[in-house]
């Protein structure tokens, strides 16, 4: 584990924290940085499972958080979001992003919000561009993710990537998802970009 290593993961991790309080990761005890792509294990039915439960094959992976366990990092993806910090893509967001998710129990797409008039906004709101991303509208494709179709987590985290990687494409196209997280990390990351 190198400065360098050390520096840009961290760099990269706290712009999400950026004016708001830090117990937002609470859940991350460890990192774990690899060189380069890691081929998860391919996961066998458990004695104690049903017949139908899912059984995952092995894939490549160039992050992954675990609930109550660590950060997996491959250190090519991450020095590659962090050469080119308007291309959309950051594993680091992306992986902190899940475990700010993760912070209230469910990894649901939703993170830590005040009261329920926010958890409605959040649910309206969200809800309009998942189901969008999910029907292939090519708006939303250009500054989400379309891997963020796959599930409510994956979507808060690819948006929560284009929210700090490409945020005046995000808030000319999606205003309202914008506002959302805006709202949530507190932070204003188009107009930082408009003022470069």
């Amino acid at each position: 584990m190198t400065d360098e290593v050390r520096v840009t993961v961290a760099a990269e991790a706290c712009l999400l924290l950026l004016g708001r309080d830090h117990d937002l990761y609470d859940d991350v005890e460890s990192i774990l940085v690899y060189p380069s792509t890691v081929i998860a294990a391919e996961r066998q039915q458990g004695v104690f499972e049903r017949g139908g439960a899912v059984v995952e094959e092995s894939e490549a992976i160039l992050g992954q958080a675990h609930k109550g366990g660590p950060v997996i990092l491959v250190w090519d993806a991450v020095k590659h979001g962090a050469r080119d910090p308007d291309d959309g893509r950051s594993v680091v967001i992306h992986e902190f992003a899940h475990k700010i998710d993760m912070a209230e129990g469910a990894v649901d797409g939703t993170p830590p919000l005040p009261d329920g008039a926010a958890r409605r906004s959040w649910a309206e709101v969200c809800s309009e561009v998942y189901l969008a991303l999910k029907d292939g509208d090519a708006a939303v494709r250009r500054v989400i993710d379309p891997y963020g179709a796959r599930n409510e987590a994956e979507f808060f985290a690819v948006a929560t990537e284009s929210f700090f990687e490409r945020p005046v494409a995000l808030k000319e196209a999606l205003p309202a998802l914008y506002a959302l997280l805006a709202d949530f990390y507190r932070q204003d990351p188009a107009a930082r970009e408009q003022r470069r």
